[in-house]
Protein backbone atom coordinates (compact mmCIF):
# COMPACT_ATOMS: atom_id res chain seq x y z
CA UNK A 1 0.00 0.00 0.00
CA UNK A 2 1.33 3.47 -0.79
CA UNK A 3 2.09 5.93 1.87
CA UNK A 4 -1.29 8.58 0.61
CA UNK A 5 -3.60 5.33 0.40
CA UNK A 6 -2.69 4.69 3.70
CA UNK A 7 -2.98 8.35 4.59
CA UNK A 8 -6.13 8.35 3.46
CA UNK A 9 -7.35 5.05 4.87
CA UNK A 10 -6.15 5.47 8.07
CA UNK A 11 -7.73 7.20 11.23
CA UNK A 12 -11.17 7.16 10.61
CA UNK A 13 -12.17 7.17 14.32
CA UNK A 14 -10.59 10.14 15.02
CA UNK A 15 -11.32 12.30 12.09
CA UNK A 16 -15.11 12.98 12.73
CA UNK A 17 -13.90 14.22 16.41
CA UNK A 18 -12.17 17.21 15.04
CA UNK A 19 -14.32 19.58 13.64
CA UNK A 20 -17.85 19.07 11.57
CA UNK A 21 -18.35 18.98 8.18
CA UNK A 22 -14.21 17.69 7.93
CA UNK A 23 -13.34 15.39 5.19
CA UNK A 24 -9.96 13.32 5.32
CA UNK A 25 -7.53 14.33 3.07
CA UNK A 26 -3.74 13.23 2.09
CA UNK A 27 -1.09 15.03 4.06
CA UNK A 28 0.33 17.00 0.83
CA UNK A 29 -2.94 18.53 1.38
CA UNK A 30 -2.47 20.67 4.08
CA UNK A 31 0.16 22.57 2.92
CA UNK A 32 -2.34 23.87 0.11
CA UNK A 33 -2.46 27.87 0.62
CA UNK A 34 -5.50 30.05 1.31
CA UNK A 35 -6.66 31.56 -1.90
CA UNK A 36 -6.93 35.40 -0.03
CA UNK A 37 -8.45 37.27 -3.03
CA UNK A 38 -11.10 34.95 -3.51
CA UNK A 39 -11.89 35.07 -0.02
CA UNK A 40 -12.67 39.02 -0.32
CA UNK A 41 -14.32 38.55 -3.24
CA UNK A 42 -16.92 36.76 -1.31
CA UNK A 43 -16.64 38.29 1.56
CA UNK A 44 -17.68 42.03 -0.21
CA UNK A 45 -20.10 40.57 -2.02
CA UNK A 46 -21.65 39.06 1.13
CA UNK A 47 -21.54 42.32 2.96
CA UNK A 48 -22.93 43.96 0.39
CA UNK A 49 -25.90 41.28 0.36
CA UNK A 50 -26.32 42.32 4.04
CA UNK A 51 -26.49 45.91 3.89
CA UNK A 52 -29.36 45.45 1.27
CA UNK A 53 -31.12 42.86 3.61
CA UNK A 54 -31.58 45.68 6.01
CA UNK A 55 -28.81 44.57 8.09
CA UNK A 56 -27.16 47.25 10.36
CA UNK A 57 -24.47 44.72 11.11
CA UNK A 58 -22.40 42.19 9.13
CA UNK A 59 -19.53 39.91 10.06
CA UNK A 60 -18.05 37.17 7.55
CA UNK A 61 -15.63 34.60 8.53
CA UNK A 62 -14.07 32.33 5.82
CA UNK A 63 -12.09 29.34 7.73
CA UNK A 64 -10.10 26.59 6.40
CA UNK A 65 -8.90 24.50 9.52
CA UNK A 66 -6.38 21.86 9.42
CA UNK A 67 -5.51 19.09 11.69
CA UNK A 68 -3.36 16.17 12.03
CA UNK A 69 -2.91 13.78 14.66
CA UNK A 70 -1.14 10.65 15.18
CA UNK A 71 -1.79 7.94 17.81
CA UNK A 72 0.59 5.05 18.48
CA UNK A 73 1.18 2.55 21.51
CA UNK A 74 4.71 0.88 22.09
CA UNK A 75 5.62 -0.20 18.26
CA UNK A 76 2.68 0.05 16.79
CA UNK A 77 1.24 2.95 15.22
CA UNK A 78 -2.83 2.82 15.96
CA UNK A 79 -4.03 6.19 14.09
CA UNK A 80 -3.11 8.66 11.68
CA UNK A 81 -5.55 11.19 10.75
CA UNK A 82 -5.31 14.44 8.43
CA UNK A 83 -8.48 16.10 8.12
CA UNK A 84 -10.13 19.74 6.74
CA UNK A 85 -13.24 21.38 6.90
CA UNK A 86 -13.80 24.85 5.22
CA UNK A 87 -16.77 26.84 4.44
CA UNK A 88 -18.47 30.72 5.57
CA UNK A 89 -19.96 31.94 8.07
CA UNK A 90 -22.17 34.86 8.05
CA UNK A 91 -23.45 36.91 11.42
CA UNK A 92 -25.95 39.89 10.94
CA UNK A 93 -27.58 42.41 13.30
CA UNK A 94 -31.37 43.14 11.72
CA UNK A 95 -33.70 44.88 13.90
CA UNK A 96 -31.36 45.28 16.59
CA UNK A 97 -30.71 41.44 17.00
CA UNK A 98 -28.06 38.47 16.01
CA UNK A 99 -28.97 36.38 13.13
CA UNK A 100 -26.13 33.62 12.29
CA UNK A 101 -25.94 31.17 9.00
CA UNK A 102 -23.26 28.86 7.46
CA UNK A 103 -22.57 27.09 4.04
CA UNK A 104 -20.06 24.26 3.44
CA UNK A 105 -20.19 25.46 -0.06
CA UNK A 106 -17.64 28.14 -1.19
CA UNK A 107 -19.58 29.94 -4.23
CA UNK A 108 -20.78 32.98 -4.00
CA UNK A 109 -25.09 31.75 -4.44
CA UNK A 110 -24.03 29.65 -1.62
CA UNK A 111 -22.95 32.38 0.67
CA UNK A 112 -25.89 35.12 -0.49
CA UNK A 113 -28.65 32.39 0.71
CA UNK A 114 -26.46 32.05 3.63
CA UNK A 115 -26.87 36.10 4.17
CA UNK A 116 -30.66 35.43 3.49
CA UNK A 117 -30.90 33.06 6.33
CA UNK A 118 -28.91 34.82 8.76
CA UNK A 119 -31.46 38.22 8.20
CA UNK A 120 -34.55 36.07 8.11
CA UNK A 121 -33.27 34.71 11.72
CA UNK A 122 -32.19 37.74 13.38
CA UNK A 123 -35.63 39.52 11.96
CA UNK A 124 -37.48 36.42 13.78
CA UNK A 125 -34.94 37.22 16.79
CA UNK A 126 -36.12 40.76 17.01
CA UNK A 127 -39.47 39.68 17.65
CA UNK A 128 -39.13 38.48 21.10
CA UNK A 129 -35.63 40.32 22.22
CA UNK A 130 -36.49 42.39 24.83
CA UNK A 131 -33.57 44.82 24.01
CA UNK A 132 -31.50 45.70 21.08
CA UNK A 133 -27.93 44.17 20.54
CA UNK A 134 -25.48 47.08 21.91
CA UNK A 135 -21.88 46.78 20.08
CA UNK A 136 -18.74 48.36 21.35
CA UNK A 137 -17.29 50.72 18.76
CA UNK A 138 -14.52 49.00 16.40
CA UNK A 139 -12.68 51.26 14.33
CA UNK A 140 -11.64 49.04 10.70
CA UNK A 141 -8.19 47.42 9.87
CA UNK A 142 -8.32 47.43 6.03
CA UNK A 143 -6.28 44.86 4.63
CA UNK A 144 -4.05 42.89 7.59
CA UNK A 145 -2.64 39.85 8.18
CA UNK A 146 -1.49 38.09 11.08
CA UNK A 147 0.88 34.69 11.20
CA UNK A 148 2.15 32.47 14.05
CA UNK A 149 5.38 33.05 14.29
CA UNK A 150 6.75 29.82 13.28
CA UNK A 151 10.26 28.68 12.59
CA UNK A 152 9.05 25.79 10.66
CA UNK A 153 5.18 24.27 9.55
CA UNK A 154 4.54 20.78 11.47
CA UNK A 155 2.55 20.26 9.11
CA UNK A 156 5.52 20.40 6.36
CA UNK A 157 7.44 17.96 8.28
CA UNK A 158 6.72 14.24 6.65
CA UNK A 159 4.97 11.78 8.46
CA UNK A 160 7.37 9.21 8.45
CA UNK A 161 9.44 11.85 10.35
CA UNK A 162 6.66 12.53 13.17
CA UNK A 163 5.98 8.44 13.25
CA UNK A 164 9.99 7.73 13.82
CA UNK A 165 9.19 10.48 16.61
CA UNK A 166 6.01 8.49 18.69
CA UNK A 167 7.83 5.74 18.31
CA UNK A 168 11.56 6.72 19.11
CA UNK A 169 10.41 8.11 22.37
CA UNK A 170 8.05 4.92 22.75
CA UNK A 171 11.01 2.62 22.92
CA UNK A 172 13.54 5.05 24.93
CA UNK A 173 10.27 4.57 27.27
CA UNK A 174 10.09 0.73 27.26
CA UNK A 175 13.86 0.32 27.79
CA UNK A 176 13.76 2.74 30.56
CA UNK A 177 11.21 0.59 32.43
CA UNK A 178 7.57 1.82 31.19
CA UNK A 179 5.55 -1.76 30.30
CA UNK A 180 2.81 0.38 28.25
CA UNK A 181 3.41 3.94 26.39
CA UNK A 182 1.45 5.60 24.62
CA UNK A 183 1.92 8.51 22.58
CA UNK A 184 0.26 11.40 20.15
CA UNK A 185 1.03 14.28 18.24
CA UNK A 186 -1.84 17.11 17.41
CA UNK A 187 -1.36 19.78 14.99
CA UNK A 188 -3.58 22.55 14.25
CA UNK A 189 -3.67 24.70 11.18
CA UNK A 190 -6.27 27.75 11.34
CA UNK A 191 -6.44 29.70 8.17
CA UNK A 192 -8.92 32.58 8.97
CA UNK A 193 -10.59 35.15 6.60
CA UNK A 194 -12.83 38.25 8.19
CA UNK A 195 -14.25 40.94 7.49
CA UNK A 196 -16.80 43.17 8.33
CA UNK A 197 -19.24 46.23 7.68
CA UNK A 198 -16.87 47.82 9.95
CA UNK A 199 -14.36 48.07 6.76
CA UNK A 200 -12.09 45.44 8.10
CA UNK A 201 -10.25 42.64 5.69
CA UNK A 202 -8.58 40.51 8.10
CA UNK A 203 -5.99 37.37 7.03
CA UNK A 204 -5.06 35.26 9.73
CA UNK A 205 -3.09 32.11 9.91
CA UNK A 206 -2.69 30.03 13.38
CA UNK A 207 -0.60 27.13 13.83
CA UNK A 208 -0.68 25.06 17.37
CA UNK A 209 1.13 21.77 18.23
CA UNK A 210 1.01 19.36 21.29
CA UNK A 211 2.73 16.05 21.88
CA UNK A 212 1.31 13.93 24.97
CA UNK A 213 2.04 10.95 26.24
CA UNK A 214 1.09 8.07 28.92
CA UNK A 215 4.03 5.99 30.82
CA UNK A 216 2.34 2.90 32.47
CA UNK A 217 4.62 0.41 34.93
CA UNK A 218 3.09 -2.21 36.53
CA UNK A 219 4.01 -4.35 39.64
CA UNK A 220 3.51 -8.02 38.11
CA UNK A 221 3.39 -9.36 41.40
CA UNK A 222 0.57 -7.24 42.53
CA UNK A 223 -1.34 -6.03 39.76
CA UNK A 224 -0.38 -2.44 40.80
CA UNK A 225 0.09 0.35 38.33
CA UNK A 226 1.34 3.73 38.01
CA UNK A 227 1.47 6.16 34.94
CA UNK A 228 3.26 9.36 34.82
CA UNK A 229 1.90 11.92 31.65
CA UNK A 230 4.25 13.61 30.11
CA UNK A 231 5.04 17.57 31.32
CA UNK A 232 5.30 19.20 28.17
CA UNK A 233 2.90 22.23 27.42
CA UNK A 234 1.25 22.55 23.97
CA UNK A 235 1.80 25.71 22.64
CA UNK A 236 1.23 28.12 19.58
CA UNK A 237 4.78 27.09 17.99
CA UNK A 238 5.82 25.04 14.69
CA UNK A 239 8.15 21.92 14.67
CA UNK A 240 10.75 24.11 16.34
CA UNK A 241 8.67 23.69 19.87
CA UNK A 242 10.41 19.49 19.42
CA UNK A 243 13.89 20.68 18.89
CA UNK A 244 14.66 20.10 22.55
CA UNK A 245 16.94 23.46 22.75
CA UNK A 246 18.88 23.85 25.99
CA UNK A 247 17.45 27.26 26.69
CA UNK A 248 14.23 25.71 27.14
CA UNK A 249 15.29 23.23 29.83
CA UNK A 250 14.55 23.65 33.65
CA UNK A 251 16.49 21.75 35.98
CA UNK A 252 14.51 21.65 39.13
CA UNK A 253 14.97 20.17 42.52
CA UNK A 254 13.89 16.55 42.86
CA UNK A 255 15.84 15.73 39.97
CA UNK A 256 12.70 16.81 37.87
CA UNK A 257 12.82 18.56 34.49
CA UNK A 258 10.90 21.45 33.51
CA UNK A 259 10.22 22.70 29.84
CA UNK A 260 9.35 25.79 28.50
CA UNK A 261 9.29 26.96 24.99
CA UNK A 262 11.66 23.77 23.54
CA UNK A 263 11.02 20.12 24.59
CA UNK A 264 12.79 17.06 24.28
CA UNK A 265 9.95 14.35 23.90
CA UNK A 266 12.40 11.52 24.31
CA UNK A 267 13.98 13.06 27.54
CA UNK A 268 10.76 13.49 28.86
CA UNK A 269 9.54 10.28 28.18
CA UNK A 270 12.43 8.17 29.98
CA UNK A 271 11.83 10.04 33.01
CA UNK A 272 8.43 9.07 32.58
CA UNK A 273 9.30 5.37 32.70
CA UNK A 274 11.38 5.62 35.63
CA UNK A 275 8.83 8.19 37.61
CA UNK A 276 5.98 5.81 36.84
CA UNK A 277 7.93 2.80 38.15
CA UNK A 278 9.71 4.91 41.23
CA UNK A 279 5.41 5.52 42.29
CA UNK A 280 4.95 2.13 42.58
CA UNK A 281 6.89 2.13 46.10
CA UNK A 282 6.77 5.49 46.46
CA UNK A 283 4.56 6.08 50.31
CA UNK A 284 1.08 7.10 50.60
CA UNK A 285 0.84 10.79 51.78
CA UNK A 286 -0.07 11.47 54.99
CA UNK A 287 -3.39 13.95 54.81
CA UNK A 288 -3.58 17.36 56.57
CA UNK A 289 -2.43 20.73 56.37
CA UNK A 290 1.04 21.28 54.12
CA UNK A 291 2.44 24.23 52.43
CA UNK A 292 2.63 23.52 48.95
CA UNK A 293 5.23 24.53 46.25
CA UNK A 294 3.30 24.34 42.62
CA UNK A 295 5.41 24.04 39.56
CA UNK A 296 3.84 25.85 36.25
CA UNK A 297 3.26 23.01 34.73
CA UNK A 298 0.55 22.25 37.75
CA UNK A 299 -0.64 25.61 38.89
CA UNK A 300 -1.68 26.02 34.89
CA UNK A 301 -4.55 24.02 35.45
CA UNK A 302 -5.90 25.93 38.67
CA UNK A 303 -5.47 28.99 37.44
CA UNK A 304 -7.81 27.98 34.18
CA UNK A 305 -10.26 26.28 35.89
CA UNK A 306 -10.24 28.87 39.59
CA UNK A 307 -9.43 32.05 37.65
CA UNK A 308 -10.15 31.97 33.73
CA UNK A 309 -13.31 30.60 33.78
CA UNK A 310 -15.16 32.46 37.03
CA UNK A 311 -13.80 35.79 35.61
CA UNK A 312 -15.55 35.20 31.90
CA UNK A 313 -18.46 37.95 31.79
CA UNK A 314 -20.70 35.49 30.07
CA UNK A 315 -20.54 32.99 32.97
CA UNK A 316 -20.40 35.68 35.08
CA UNK A 317 -23.84 37.41 34.04
CA UNK A 318 -25.59 33.71 33.99
CA UNK A 319 -25.95 33.61 30.07
CA UNK A 320 -23.70 30.63 30.34
CA UNK A 321 -23.93 28.05 32.68
CA UNK A 322 -22.36 24.56 30.37
CA UNK A 323 -19.19 22.77 31.29
CA UNK A 324 -19.36 23.62 35.05
CA UNK A 325 -21.62 25.87 35.75
CA UNK A 326 -21.89 29.91 36.06
CA UNK A 327 -19.50 32.10 38.45
CA UNK A 328 -19.20 33.16 42.31
CA UNK A 329 -16.98 36.46 41.07
CA UNK A 330 -20.32 38.05 40.66
CA UNK A 331 -20.25 41.68 39.19
CA UNK A 332 -20.77 43.33 42.87
CA UNK A 333 -18.00 41.65 44.08
CA UNK A 334 -15.43 43.81 41.78
CA UNK A 335 -17.85 46.74 42.53
CA UNK A 336 -16.82 45.99 45.87
CA UNK A 337 -12.95 45.58 45.88
CA UNK A 338 -13.33 41.87 46.40
CA UNK A 339 -10.09 40.32 47.35
CA UNK A 340 -8.94 38.01 45.32
CA UNK A 341 -5.60 36.99 46.85
CA UNK A 342 -2.59 38.32 48.44
CA UNK A 343 -0.90 41.64 47.61
CA UNK A 344 1.42 40.03 45.43
CA UNK A 345 -1.19 37.84 43.23
CA UNK A 346 -2.06 39.60 39.76
CA UNK A 347 -3.60 38.11 36.93
CA UNK A 348 -3.19 39.62 33.61
CA UNK A 349 -5.81 38.50 30.21
CA UNK A 350 -3.70 38.11 26.98
CA UNK A 351 -4.35 37.60 23.07
CA UNK A 352 -0.60 38.24 22.26
CA UNK A 353 1.54 36.11 24.87
CA UNK A 354 4.35 35.09 22.60
CA UNK A 355 3.94 31.14 21.91
CA UNK A 356 0.60 30.50 23.39
CA UNK A 357 -2.06 28.89 22.17
CA UNK A 358 -4.49 31.85 22.40
CA UNK A 359 -2.23 34.06 20.37
CA UNK A 360 -3.63 35.93 17.38
CA UNK A 361 -3.38 39.62 16.19
CA UNK A 362 -7.51 39.49 16.01
CA UNK A 363 -10.50 38.28 17.41
CA UNK A 364 -12.98 36.54 15.79
CA UNK A 365 -14.53 40.07 15.73
CA UNK A 366 -11.93 41.97 14.35
CA UNK A 367 -11.36 43.65 17.20
CA UNK A 368 -7.14 44.18 17.75
CA UNK A 369 -6.60 42.09 20.78
CA UNK A 370 -4.28 42.91 24.08
CA UNK A 371 -3.02 42.51 27.53
CA UNK A 372 -5.42 43.84 30.35
CA UNK A 373 -5.84 42.81 33.86
CA UNK A 374 -8.30 40.74 35.82
CA UNK A 375 -6.66 41.22 39.82
CA UNK A 376 -4.16 43.96 40.51
CA UNK A 377 -2.06 43.42 43.58
CA UNK A 378 -4.94 40.83 45.02
CA UNK A 379 -7.94 42.89 44.06
CA UNK A 380 -10.48 41.77 41.31
CA UNK A 381 -10.77 45.06 38.99
CA UNK A 382 -11.56 43.38 35.75
CA UNK A 383 -13.63 40.58 33.51
CA UNK A 384 -12.95 38.98 29.72
CA UNK A 385 -15.45 40.46 27.35
CA UNK A 386 -17.06 40.77 24.08
CA UNK A 387 -18.28 43.29 22.05
CA UNK A 388 -21.82 43.17 22.67
CA UNK A 389 -21.04 42.69 26.66
CA UNK A 390 -18.26 45.18 27.55
CA UNK A 391 -21.47 47.76 28.13
CA UNK A 392 -22.18 46.01 30.64
CA UNK A 393 -19.12 46.66 32.59
CA UNK A 394 -19.33 50.13 31.64
CA UNK A 395 -16.62 50.62 29.56
CA UNK A 396 -16.35 51.30 25.94
CA UNK A 397 -13.64 49.01 23.92
CA UNK A 398 -13.68 45.39 23.29
CA UNK A 399 -11.59 43.21 25.70
CA UNK A 400 -11.02 40.91 21.93
CA UNK A 401 -12.38 37.67 23.45
CA UNK A 402 -14.75 36.85 20.82
CA UNK A 403 -13.88 32.80 19.23
CA UNK A 404 -15.38 30.28 17.24
CA UNK A 405 -14.18 27.35 16.48
CA UNK A 406 -15.12 26.65 13.25
CA UNK A 407 -16.85 28.64 10.35
CA UNK A 408 -19.93 26.76 10.74
CA UNK A 409 -20.11 27.66 14.27
CA UNK A 410 -21.30 31.12 16.17
CA UNK A 411 -18.60 33.09 17.58
CA UNK A 412 -18.88 34.09 21.26
CA UNK A 413 -17.17 34.86 24.54
CA UNK A 414 -14.00 32.79 25.05
CA UNK A 415 -10.89 32.75 27.59
CA UNK A 416 -7.78 34.93 27.01
CA UNK A 417 -4.32 33.78 27.84
CA UNK A 418 -4.78 33.70 31.70
CA UNK A 419 -1.70 34.14 34.19
CA UNK A 420 -0.25 34.91 37.20
CA UNK A 421 2.94 37.59 37.11
CA UNK A 422 6.03 36.29 37.94
CA UNK A 423 7.33 37.56 41.82
CA UNK A 424 9.11 40.71 41.25
CA UNK A 425 11.98 39.67 43.75
CA UNK A 426 14.60 37.65 42.69
CA UNK A 427 13.62 34.06 43.70
CA UNK A 428 14.40 30.55 42.54
CA UNK A 429 12.74 27.61 42.83
CA UNK A 430 15.62 25.80 44.95
CA UNK A 431 15.19 28.87 47.17
CA UNK A 432 11.90 29.03 47.52
CA UNK A 433 11.98 25.01 48.52
CA UNK A 434 14.74 25.67 51.28
CA UNK A 435 11.91 28.30 52.74
CA UNK A 436 9.64 25.53 53.45
CA UNK A 437 9.57 23.09 56.69
CA UNK A 438 6.71 20.95 56.12
CA UNK A 439 4.99 20.71 52.19
CA UNK A 440 4.65 19.27 48.92
CA UNK A 441 6.51 19.81 45.44
CA UNK A 442 3.74 19.09 42.98
CA UNK A 443 4.54 18.83 39.08
CA UNK A 444 2.03 18.40 36.07
CA UNK A 445 -1.89 18.51 35.67
CA UNK A 446 -3.67 15.33 37.17
CA UNK A 447 -7.46 14.83 38.02
CA UNK A 448 -9.38 17.67 39.09
CA UNK A 449 -13.03 18.36 40.48
CA UNK A 450 -14.62 21.89 40.56
CA UNK A 451 -18.33 23.02 41.70
CA UNK A 452 -21.23 24.74 39.69
CA UNK A 453 -19.39 28.51 40.13
CA UNK A 454 -15.74 27.86 40.43
CA UNK A 455 -15.57 28.38 44.26
CA UNK A 456 -14.33 25.06 45.65
CA UNK A 457 -12.14 22.71 44.15
CA UNK A 458 -9.79 19.52 44.34
CA UNK A 459 -6.95 19.24 41.87
CA UNK A 460 -4.08 16.23 41.72
CA UNK A 461 -0.99 15.97 40.23
CA UNK A 462 1.40 13.86 38.36
CA UNK A 463 4.47 14.11 40.79
CA UNK A 464 4.54 14.90 44.52
CA UNK A 465 7.98 15.37 46.43
CA UNK A 466 7.95 16.19 50.35
CA UNK A 467 9.64 18.56 51.67
CA UNK A 468 11.00 18.91 54.92
CA UNK A 469 13.20 21.27 56.74
CA UNK A 470 13.95 23.06 53.46
CA UNK A 471 14.92 20.09 51.40
CA UNK A 472 13.09 17.44 49.21
CA UNK A 473 12.98 14.24 50.77
CA UNK A 474 11.71 12.11 48.32
CA UNK A 475 8.75 10.89 46.23
CA UNK A 476 5.34 10.40 47.71
CA UNK A 477 1.98 9.30 46.02
CA UNK A 478 -1.97 9.52 46.47
CA UNK A 479 -2.15 13.29 47.10
CA UNK A 480 -4.56 15.98 45.89
CA UNK A 481 -5.03 19.38 47.62
CA UNK A 482 -8.29 21.09 47.96
CA UNK A 483 -9.16 24.92 48.03
CA UNK A 484 -11.70 27.88 47.92
CA UNK A 485 -10.93 29.88 45.35
CA UNK A 486 -10.12 32.83 47.45
CA UNK A 487 -8.92 31.42 50.36
CA UNK A 488 -6.17 29.73 47.82
CA UNK A 489 -5.04 33.01 46.40
CA UNK A 490 -4.72 34.60 49.19
CA UNK A 491 -2.17 32.17 51.13
CA UNK A 492 -0.10 32.85 48.08
CA UNK A 493 3.08 33.69 50.14
CA UNK A 494 5.63 33.65 47.57
CA UNK A 495 6.23 33.67 43.10
CA UNK A 496 9.55 32.93 41.94
CA UNK A 497 10.71 35.46 39.13
CA UNK A 498 10.52 35.75 35.87
CA UNK A 499 13.56 33.70 35.16
CA UNK A 500 11.11 31.04 35.91
CA UNK A 501 8.27 31.59 33.84
CA UNK A 502 6.62 29.16 31.74
CA UNK A 503 3.47 28.35 30.25
CA UNK A 504 1.04 25.63 30.15
CA UNK A 505 -1.95 25.08 28.53
CA UNK A 506 -5.55 23.26 27.64
CA UNK A 507 -5.70 22.36 23.59
CA UNK A 508 -9.25 21.30 23.65
CA UNK A 509 -11.11 23.50 26.59
CA UNK A 510 -14.78 23.17 25.86
CA UNK A 511 -17.58 25.33 26.60
CA UNK A 512 -21.14 25.94 25.20
CA UNK A 513 -24.31 24.18 23.67
CA UNK A 514 -23.63 22.87 21.21
CA UNK A 515 -20.38 22.49 22.45
CA UNK A 516 -16.99 24.42 20.88
CA UNK A 517 -12.86 23.66 22.02
CA UNK A 518 -10.75 26.39 21.73
CA UNK A 519 -6.77 26.36 23.00
CA UNK A 520 -5.74 28.69 25.83
CA UNK A 521 -2.41 28.87 27.47
CA UNK A 522 -2.16 30.09 31.31
CA UNK A 523 1.71 31.21 32.57
CA UNK A 524 3.04 31.39 35.95
CA UNK A 525 6.34 30.75 37.55
CA UNK A 526 6.46 28.51 40.64
CA UNK A 527 3.89 29.73 43.55
CA UNK A 528 4.12 28.76 47.41
CA UNK A 529 0.82 28.76 48.83
CA UNK A 530 0.80 28.02 53.05
CA UNK A 531 -0.87 25.44 54.34
CA UNK A 532 -3.21 23.97 52.25
CA UNK A 533 -5.57 20.75 52.93
CA UNK A 534 -4.02 17.46 51.53
CA UNK A 535 -6.35 14.84 50.57
CA UNK A 536 -5.22 10.69 50.44
CA UNK A 537 -6.83 9.72 47.06
CA UNK A 538 -5.76 6.38 47.54
CA UNK A 539 -8.91 3.65 47.76
CA UNK A 540 -8.65 0.39 49.70
CA UNK A 541 -9.85 -2.39 47.62
CA UNK A 542 -10.42 -4.69 50.40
Amino acid sequence: MQRREFLALSGMSLAGLLLPHSRLIAAGQLLEPADARRNKALAEAALEAARRAGASYCDVRIGRYLNQSLVTREARVENISNTESSGVGIRVIVNGAWGFAATHQSTQAAVLAAVGQAAAIARANARIQTRPVQLAPVQGVGDVRWQTPIGKNAMAVPVQDKVDLLLGLNAAATNAGADFISSQLFLVNEQKFFASSDGSFIDQDVHRIWLPFTATAIDKASGRFRTRNGLSAPMGMGWEFLDGRPEGRYELPGGVVGYGRSYDPVEDAIAAAKQAREKLSAPSVKPGKYDLVLDPSNLFLTIHENVGHPLELDRVLGYEANYAGTSFATLDKRDAGFRWGSDIVNFTADKTEPYSLGAVGYDDEGVKCGRWDLVRDGTLVNYMATRDEVHILGETASHGCSYADSWSSIQFQRMANVSLAPGKAPLSVAEMVKGVQNGLYIHGRGSYSIDQQRYNAQFGGQLYYRIQNGEVTGMVEDAAYQIRTPEFWNACSAICDARDFRLGGSFFDGKGQPGQVSAVSHGSSTARFDGINIINTARSLG
